[in-house]
């Protein structure tokens, strides 16, 4: 859905990166909701994997004492961090109490900003979507342009909600390139040029001053996604893999995501797959991204077409107006034709052969493939499964699943409200912790 975008009187500039905002009101727990203790981040952290738990259950699952886990119960509703409500259940004596975050607590945006479009949701702070918006844009134009429209598609859905733009209280994003996630800025995207060192997230605290914000790679906020509310939900180890416009992976290491020393963990898109191939926009010769992505199968298929080799794709051609996607190509290889059948097996099978090596290296228990090339379907996950399946050692594969993402497009802005909230919250250690 398109929201028409507004003129905004405020220039976004340049500014230093802000390590601390207004949100984040002092380091003990009794002055801020967001300060925490060792003991409240695994209460929270389980009531976000499970839902509403009891005091058993939370006893259960932590084996501290009742009396302990009472005690920081009691914290977080006294600073309206968690609700509680008598349980449906009645088996005589007192009913059980159940406890929930508490939905109240604020409003938080979860952006994907991809290489062609923004999508945005508005959840409360049980994450259930209270607005979702989406528009075209072109990362590069840059992040003045893209960052006020960002602000402008926020800025217009907590209106709609008739909420106060103080309400926000975490925005996180996701961008399509390399971040340095301690800092929350780009380095040296291929396809973002002007996204290079830029504060993001200072940009963005001026225009929601009370709104915590962080900021990571694309793959890794979709692989997010998926371990909160997709297929990987209690899987440790995986590896989620986005086929766009670009190629790029999100790993999951026990449970969390591994970035690597400077956050480029996971890019696979510029591994080589054939040293005479074409050049890549990185600069390098035949990355996997310049060869299989989206943009790669999209010219192929058109060069099928005009050297006469499919008249299927040409029906696509016309009616685009002079131009073939990739999702056209998957579109006439489902009605029969050679030239893209043959387009997608190939480009599966290089993703494949080089997702074999990673299995290999890293022995996961799932892949997950996403991304909107993978709206292709089946014929594209079946070239990359016997791509991994040929190339790996038995072992590497013998509980190994390979799928397609469970909430598909959503992944993004599901991954980027999980990890706003994630970054909500900071631990104090204090000697008297309870």
């Amino acid at each position: 859905m398109a929201i028409a975008r507004e003129e905004s009187s405020k220039t976004l500039q340049p500014k230093e990166a802000r390590t601390s905002t207004v949100w984040l009101s002092a380091l003990n727990p009794a002055d801020s909701p967001y300060v925490i203790t060792t003991l409240e981040k695994e209460v929270i952290d389980l009531i976000r994997l499970h839902g509403e738990l009891t005091k058993a259950d939370f006893v259960s699952f932590t084996n501290y004492s009742r009396t302990k886990v009472s005690t920081c119960i009691d914290s977080l509703i006294t600073r309206k961090v968690l609700a509680t409500r008598d349980s449906g259940s009645f088996t005589g004596g007192r009913r059980s109490r159940v406890y929930s975050l508490n939905g109240g607590m604020g409003l938080i945006a979860g952006v994907d900003i991809g290489a062609t479009s923004i999508d945005i949701v508005i959840t409360d702070f049980r994450k259930n979507v209270l607005s979702r918006a989406g528009e075209s844009a072109n990362v590069r134009e840059g992040p003045v342009v893209i960052l006020e429209q960002v602000s402008t598609i926020i800025n217009n859905q907590i209106e709609k909600l008739n909420k106060n733009i103080n309400e926000l209280v975490g925005i996180g994003i996701g961008v399509p390139g390399p971040v340095d996630y301690a800092n929350g800025t780009l380095l040296s995207p291929p396809i973002m040029p002007g996204w290079d060192g830029y504060p993001i997230i200072s940009t963005m605290q001026d225009f929601f001053p009370f709104a915590s914000v962080v900021v990571d790679n694309d793959v890794n906020v979709m692989a997010l996604g998926e371990l909160a509310h997709g297929a990987a939900m209690g899987v440790d180890n995986l590896i989620f893999v986005k086929i766009g416009t670009g190629i790029g992976s999100g790993i999951i290491c026990n449970g969390k995501i591994y970035r690597g020393t400077n956050g480029s963990a996971g890019d696979i898109g510029h591994i080589c797959v054939d040293k005479h191939g074409p050049i890549c926009h990185c600069g390098n010769v035949g990355c996997l991204e310049a060869l299989a992505a989206g943009p790669a199968i999209a010219q192929r298929g058109l060069r099928a077409l005009l050297d006469g080799k499919s008249q299927i794709l040409k029906k696509y051609y016309d009616r685009n107006g002079g131009f073939i996607r990739a999702e056209d190509v998957g579109d006439a290889a489902r009605e029969g034709d050679q030239s893209s059948i043959e387009i997608i097996r190939e480009s599966g099978k290089m993703i494949g052969d080089v997702l074999a090596g990673l299995v290999n290296f890293y022995n996961p228990s799932m892949l997950i493939i996403g991304g909107g090339v993978s709206n292709i379907g089946n014929l594209l996950l079946s070239a990359i499964r016997q791509g991994v399946l040929n190339r790996s050692l038995p072992l590497a594969t013998r509980d190994l699943q390979i799928i397609f993402s469970e909430i598909g497009l959503d992944a993004g802005v599901i991954g980027a409200v999980n990890l706003a909230i994630d970054n909500l919250f900071q631990i104090v250690t204090m000697s008297n912790q309870i």
